[in-house]
């Protein structure tokens, strides 16, 4: 940060009484008010500086002889910038900076300290202050954006901020190569290369990113050095600055979308604070509000359009907050299309979203339409390379849509047509195994332990138990949440699994077989005990009497078919997907 000092006088300023004043053998003339503090001051010096005050002393009827008294209420810097200009007509040292720059050339206007009152004016000196040093520099230009949006009622707009955005941007669009870092303990700076030189210009930035000094011990600054500081911007200022940028199509999408990324991290609350703020008693301000609707609508704007420039978990945060703060219906539609193009991307977590009317349950509507969205772009051609590339994407959004079942299976306020909706709102070709689906039914089943025996049925009919993995099947054998008719599947499943495996030539697969009929006829032992089971009773002594035989078997093939011809005839079928062959 750069400074300049001004005068060479000592601060003779001081305050008695909730009034300030010069320390003189000279008596004050001149009585300024500014908001609350009142100034007793000389004529003489503030006369010769400030056009204002002059014009204010010549309308003013002084035939008494007492101090002139001028109100200033409106000033721009209030009582600050005041006294910045005041010691200045005094000659007392004063020290300028980015901070008080801007504080201080707006209150210079309002005073009307320019050339034509006095050579060597106020403002000639900012001006020269702004030029050599402000627009130099990095942070000097960062932090006069800043202050000038705070005093953006009175300052000059066009001559401060323009420049100072065109030297942000300037300095943004220096290639990294072009530049080294200045390692330092406190911190980062950048020193441009010249043709065979260094300039003279260090620009100091902030990089907090973890583990970044450990990790990137070299001398060329990261491609997103400069993220963090425009990061503090007011929006309007930063959107025109990413807009300027993205213009000159010098940057990859991804670069930018780190800039918005960190820009939303800074701006905008995390979703679990808008869900704790949502449970506790205090609600936010509705300005509050409107200002987290306004970044976040901006940010989803700024997005490029090319896929992979933000990442999947980063859409489903904005999502997240936009159903909190009320965003338009454009904005979450353009949130769920991009979430849906990038549900691959994400994890289990990323879809919760709490619903906004009850934040103990999830709003899985929303969940389905980004699902829908995904959906969607497998109903095109699709050249063969791609294709490829989607089928691998529907894989692992299976994974992640069946570890998202198994969390809100836990909750204890959804429906079970409401769980059966959201399984079958993913296509049987995109679950390449079913291990994760029935961890999710099992999970509902102990959760909801109301359910009844058709309830049950239906839900469990939603597994293919095919497409279980041996490890899964002997899990679900063993499970007495499950319908029996599921039961009876999955060892039926089994059984020609091992006869295919030409278990009859007494291969260690008859063991694995025994183990599975031991299982199940303690199971079915239970079963019959707790439900009082009637009419399977002949069925489960069949079955008994075939695993407890002194002379185990491999089944044939046949035996499967047998079996399920005389459940037709008692209808009780084995259900669709399981009696498919293979």
């Amino acid at each position: 940060m750069k400074y300049m000092k001004l005068g060479t006088k000592p601060d003779t300023f001081y305050t008695e009484e909730a009034v300030r004043s010069v320390l003189s053998d000279v008596p004050t003339d001149l009585i300024i008010h500014v908001n609350n503090t009142k100034y007793l001051l000389h004529k003489f010096p503030l006369l010769l500086k400030c056009g204002l005050i002059q014009r204010l002393c010549s309308n003013a009827d002084n035939e008494t002889g007492r101090p002139i008294p001028i109100a200033l209420h409106d000033i721009p810097g209030g009582e600050e910038a005041f006294e910045l200009c005041a010691k200045f007509c005094y000659g007392i040292t004063i020290n300028l900076s980015a901070h008080n720059f801007v504080a201080a050339i707006s209150a210079a206007k309002f005073l009307r300290m320019t050339e034509s009152v006095a050579k060597g004016n106020f403002i000639a000196k900012l001006d020269l202050f702004f030029e050599s040093c402000i627009l130099q520099g990095w942070k000097d230009s960062i932090m006069t954006l800043q202050s000038l949006w705070r005093h953006s009622g009175w300052s000059d707009d066009h001559r401060i901020m323009q420049p100072c955005m065109n030297s942000v941007i300037e300095k943004i669009l220096i290639h990294p190569s072009q530049v080294c870092v200045l390692n330092s303990a406190s911190s980062s700076s950048l020193v441009l290369h010249g043709h065979g030189s260094l300039l003279q210009v260090t620009w100091s930035y902030s990089y907090t990113r973890p583990g970044y000094t450990k990790k990137q011990q070299r001398s060329a600054a990261p491609k997103d050095w400069w993220t963090e500081d425009v990061s503090e911007l007011d929006l309007d200022i930063f959107r025109s600055i990413i807009s300027t940028i993205r213009s000159t199509k010098k940057f990859p999408p991804a670069l930018i979308g780190e800039a918005l990324h960190v820009y939303a991290f800074k701006h905008l609350p995390s979703p679990l604070e808008f869900q704790e703020q949502a449970q506790s008693s205090s609600a936010r301000t509705d300005d509050t509000l409107n200002k987290h609707q306004r970044v976040l609508e901006a940010i989803v704007s700024m997005i490029p359009t090319e896929p992979g420039s933000v990442s999947g978990s980063f859409l489903f945060r904005l999502l997240k907050i936009a159903c909190y703060v009320g965003a338009s219906t454009s904005t979450k539609a353009e949130l769920i299309r991009r979430s849906g193009r990038q549900l691959d991307e994400t994890t289990a977590s990323d879809l919760l979203i709490a619903s906004t009317t009850d934040p103990q349950s999830h709003d899985i509507g929303m969940v389905a339409a980004v699902l829908e969205s995904f959906l969607l772009q497998f109903r095109r051609h699709m050249p063969r390379e791609e294709t490829e590339r989607m089928i691998m994407s529907m894989t692992k959004v299976g994974r992640i849509y069946d570890d998202y079942l198994q969390i809100i299976a836990s909750d204890s306020t959804l429906p079970v047509s409401k769980f059966i909706e959201l399984a079958e709102s993913l296509p049987e070709m995109v679950r390449e195994e079913h291990d994760g689906l029935y961890q999710a039914i099992d999970t509902y089943l102990k959760e909801h332990a109301e359910l009844s025996k058709a309830e049950r049925k239906r839900l469990c009919r939603l597994i293919d138990c095919r497409k279980l993995s041996p490890e899964a099947r002997a899990n679900a054998i063993a499970n007495d949440q499950l319908p029996l008719r599921t039961i009876v599947q999955l060892l039926f499943i089994e059984q020609e699994r091992v006869g295919g495996a030409g278990g009859s030539k007494g291969d260690p697969a008859i063991s694995t077989l025994n183990e599975f009929s031991d299982a199940m006829a303690a199971q079915d032992e239970a079963r019959r005990f707790r439900h009082g089971l009637e009419g399977g009773h002949r069925r489960e002594e069949r079955a008994m009497g075939a695993r407890t035989d002194n002379t185990t078997v491999a089944p044939s093939p046949s035996e499967p078919k047998i079996a399920k011809d005389e459940r037709k005839k008692k209808g009780e079928g084995l259900g669709d997907k399981c009696d498919k062959p293979n």
